[in-house]
């Protein structure tokens, strides 16, 4: 087998960028729409039971990266706020399904809102017509990347 080639120059320097740039961004979107009540941790475990409900902690566990004891403490603490139900497995008595109350799901709608706010009116005032095209470009290139 060939071993793979080193990255170019451009290559290496792009990646770093790339990261430290996404980094920003995202810590600043997500800043865009903080709730003093809630952390980030929390608002990330809404944010996945928007686009999946009815998940158990062990699941949430997996998918944000964390201890079951660390989810189990997130998710109580979200239920205390009235954020999110939990509910019996009605295929297994034993196990308990997360999902998003009303104002669970009005508070994520509301802070998807204020970011996508945040960055189309940045984007808006700091960048000319052809920076946005060139953006919108980049994005396909990048997409491109996570495709195996």
């Amino acid at each position: 087998m060939n071993p793979s080639p080193r990255p170019s120059p451009s290559a290496v320097q792009a990646s770093r960028e790339v990261r430290a740039v996404i980094s920003r961004l995202r810590r600043r979107i997500l800043r865009a729409a903080e709730a003093e009540d809630i952390t980030l941790g929390q608002a990330s475990v809404l944010a996945r039971l928007a686009d999946r409900p009815g998940v158990t902690a062990s699941e949430l566990a997996s998918v944000e990266g964390v201890r079951h004891q660390s989810m189990t403490s997130t998710v109580a603490a979200l239920a205390t706020l009235g954020l999110v139900d939990r509910r019996p497995d009605p295929a297994d008595g034993r196990r308990l399904l997360i999902a998003l109350t009303p104002e669970g799901q009005r508070r994520v709608e509301e802070g998807r809102q204020a970011r996508q706010e945040w960055l189309a009116g940045r984007l808006q005032q700091r960048c000319t017509e052809d920076e946005r095209r060139t953006v919108i470009a980049a994005m396909a290139v990048l997409e491109r990347l996570t495709h195996d």
